[in-house]
């Protein structure tokens, strides 16, 4: 099977918000706000964040006004006013924290790219971004007041182009991806060099966390025993867990199971297949170790939750 897990793509998104008012190119490119201007079109926006959702696309949310929290992967970030948040295909997000009643005061921006349209303006941005990503804890940074006014550049000269008449419009906005990744690539640069210089003397233990994290992320569908990240850590899985746990004040079996359950509820909430199904992709033995460990985490069936 080449791609066994649900993820959610531009044209999908689109369809389940179909109200959103957005500038784009096919299912390719988008523009959109979420702010007071129309309460209800961002609160259905927001709310199909509300559960555990796999974006197959490039998201990046710029924050002008209000405060939430988003989970990327399980790993919660506070979004703050002027900052920009960067979130790269295949990764489960969900929104929380966020306060309905005060949709009127916040202004989100939502710019989302797919693989196929950011792999055709010859930039690899896992290349780009890699490192940074990888040593930086949060993919969410803030902006000083000149890049916030240079963001704002960039994404009205986008939106003026979407909706005039000029032609190539594909290729005047892969122009300004181009331009905008090595931009971002900048500020992220920045904010790396001074996270470094703020680094704790913990920062071995965060950094093989992190690692587990990344693995699990890869692995947890199929490999759910500790002896196998120890392993590819070259570590004994008492000392990773030792380790997991004074990092994150949570176990590794703990964080594992969590990624599962993530999963499930991904494809229970945003595809069709049947549980079955579910099950076979998760390499659960059976239906009935699969619901009594999807009940024992979450106080339902796998079928309320479906439901709800």
């Amino acid at each position: 099977m080449d791609n066994p897990l649900q993820t959610l793509d531009i044209r999908q998104f689109k369809h389940l918000v179909p109200t959103l008012d957005e500038y784009g190119i096919g299912d390719d490119f988008f523009i959109c706000e979420i702010s007071g201007n129309d309460v209800e079109k961002s609160r259905d926006a927001l709310r199909l964040f509300k559960y555990p959702l796999r974006f197959d696309g490039y998201l990046c949310i710029f924050c002008l006004r209000g405060r939430f929290s988003l989970d990327i992967n399980l790993r919660c970030f506070d979004i703050q006013p002027d900052s920009l948040l960067i979130c790269t295909p295949g990764n489960i997000l969900k929104i929380h924290g966020i306060d309905e009643s005060a949709l009127a005061d916040s202004h989100l921006i939502l710019v989302s790219v797919s693989r196929n349209f950011m792999s055709g303006i010859r930039i690899d941005f896992n290349s780009v971004f890699q490192e940074s990503l990888r040593i930086l804890d949060n993919p969410c940074v803030s902006l000083t007041q000149e890049q916030i006014e240079i963001a704002r550049t960039y994404l009205n000269l986008a939106r003026r182009v979407l909706q005039s008449p000029v032609r190539n419009k594909r290729e005047v906005i892969s122009g300004l991806l181009s331009s905008l990744t090595y931009l971002s690539a900048e500020i992220w640069s920045q904010a790396l060099a001074e996270a470094s210089r703020n680094a704790p003397a913990s920062a071995r233990v965060k950094q093989i966390f992190d690692r587990f994290i990344n693995l699990v992320t890869e692995y947890h569908t199929t490999e759910r025993g500790m002896a196998f990240y120890a392993d590819k850590l070259c570590l004994t899985p008492k000392y990773l867990s030792k380790l997991v746990k004074n990092a994150s004040g949570r176990s590794a079996p703990e964080w594992i199971d969590a990624f599962v359950i993530l999963e499930a509820k991904n494809m229970l909430k945003y595809s069709d297949i049947t549980i079955k199904e579910i099950v076979y992709r998760l390499h659960f033995p059976n239906q009935s170790v699969f619901y009594k460990f999807f009940k024992a985490h979450t106080g339902m069936t796998p079928s309320a939750y479906r439901n709800t």
